[in-house]
């Protein structure tokens, strides 16, 4: 039987969402226009007022908001309530080093803890459910927002954060964990470890699981389900938006609902902003309907996708996202970090180094790896393995701070890295995703 947070919400006719839109979309751009100076430039630069959006139609007349946005109105030019209204930030980095720096009022946080319970409940959670939360906490998303949504629900919340396996393993058999929310390299990293232990599915005490902050291919849904012995949940979500809980998959697994009364979905096309019809695919754009400090506007997520609305059988009315298929520009998720070679190449930059270098990702054990190949410049070239090693401890050291992840450096011959004629293939990524 299958079970809602928010029944009347979730199972809402296309009307009632609509009107839901309606009503909100009108408010946010007036509160927008009046508080943020510049979305309100931007609006005036495209034409339009407040007074031309009536309907949620009318939200293709809006400018989009994009990365280099969030970067240029850097830390609150894009904030829309008093900072003494604000509770929180969270953080994920951006393109150069500077992060992008999400606000939330205590609405904020309420309406997505509410989203996030609505996984919970999606993935079969109740109030009689041990919740292990895997995820990190502090700035990045993942761990405050599924903390937050297993209260919601009334789960007895587990925060063990990510990292400590052994602890894992002793706090979901010990505690007798029925939900585990982390990525899903790091589930499946779990499943193995507890393999190695002796542990067979039906010794874990684990029914279901919500994975996401990185891409993972069906056939790693069904390695995790079968080693863990779950069913395995996909969650989607952007810091700038909110976080995790802005989609989430049903029982069906046929695609992630998105949260239609808070966040309104298009599909355009990367390269002219044209909306495109449902079913194409193409790039995704969200706006947020009714969050207060943060307001983001028809923002350019970059994550290429597909929206149905086909019936689903879980009696949800809300409109699904298919798995992101890729991206329009070139950022990498690695351990559920965003990671762009341009703070790479900042970092090299920054110690003297020529930027020529190469990314290689891969996918060892189930644990997502980065190494980066660097060239030395002639001057630095030297046949001193101790001279080598300093420089690739301090470069690792460089990329750690700039990155938040370790990376494996290896500094290599002056033109030994192969050019290309054309664009350079900076990133080889190896992994089944």
């Amino acid at each position: 039987m299958e079970r809602y947070f928010q029944p009347e919400i979730e199972r809402a006719s296309r009307d009632e969402i609509v009107r839901i839109q309606n009503e909100k979309l009108v408010k946010q751009i007036r509160r927008v226009w009046d508080a943020v100076p510049y979305y309100r430039k931007k609006m005036e630069e495209k034409g339009v007022t407040p007074d031309d959006i009536k309907t949620i139609d009318d939200i293709r007349k809006l400018p989009f908001l994009s990365k280099a946005d969030l970067r240029d109105a850097y830390p609150y030019g894009l904030l829309a309530k008093p900072l003494k209204e604000c509770v929180r930030i969270q953080s994920t980095s951006g393109t150069t080093g500077k992060r992008v720096v999400a606000f939330y009022t205590q609405h904020d946080i309420d309406i997505w803890e509410e989203c996030c319970a609505r996984a919970i409940v999606a993935a079969g959670g109740t109030n009689e459910d041990v919740c292990q939360v895997a995820y990190g906490y502090g700035l990045f998303t993942g761990g405050p927002g599924l903390n937050g949504g297993s209260h919601k629900v009334g789960c007895l919340t587990v925060p063990t954060s990510s990292g400590n396996t052994e602890r894992q393993i002793m706090f979901i058999m010990d505690l007798q964990a029925t939900i585990l929310c982390c990525t899903p390299s790091y589930a499946a990293y779990l499943g193995e470890s507890m393999k190695e232990m002796g542990y067979g599915p039906d010794d874990i005490p684990l029914k279901a699981g919500i994975f996401g902050a990185e891409a993972w291919s069906e056939e790693m849904r069904r390695d995790i389900e079968k080693t863990l012995g779950i069913k395995a949940y996909d969650i989607y979500g952007l810091t700038e938006i909110s976080g995790p809980g802005v989609s989430f998959e049903c029982s069906e697994q046929r695609g992630m609902h998105i949260n239609e009364d808070h966040f309104y979905a298009e599909i355009i096309d990367p390269d002219t902003g044209e909306v495109l019809p449902e079913g194409e695919q193409g790039e995704l754009v969200f706006t947020c309907l009714d969050k207060e400090a943060f307001p983001m506007i028809r923002y350019r997520t970059r994550d290429i996708c597909v929206l149905t609305r086909e019936k689903c059988s879980c009696g949800r009315t809300h409109v699904r996202m298919r798995k992101p298929q890729g991206r329009t520009d070139d950022m990498l998720i690695i351990r559920g970090v965003n990671v762009f070679p341009s703070q790479i190449e900042t970092v090299l930059l920054n110690q003297g180094y020529a930027p020529n270098y190469q990314i290689l990702v891969d996918r060892v054990n189930n644990t997502d790896t980065l190494e980066v190949l660097v060239e030395m410049t002639p001057e630095m070239f030297t046949d001193n393995l101790g001279d080598i090693s300093d420089r690739q401890s301090k470069l690792a050291a460089g990329l750690l701070s700039m990155l938040g992840i370790k990376a494996k450096v290896s500094l290599v011959a002056p033109k030994s890295i192969t050019r290309s004629e054309g664009k350079a293939v900076r990133v080889i990524d190896r992994r089944k995703i």
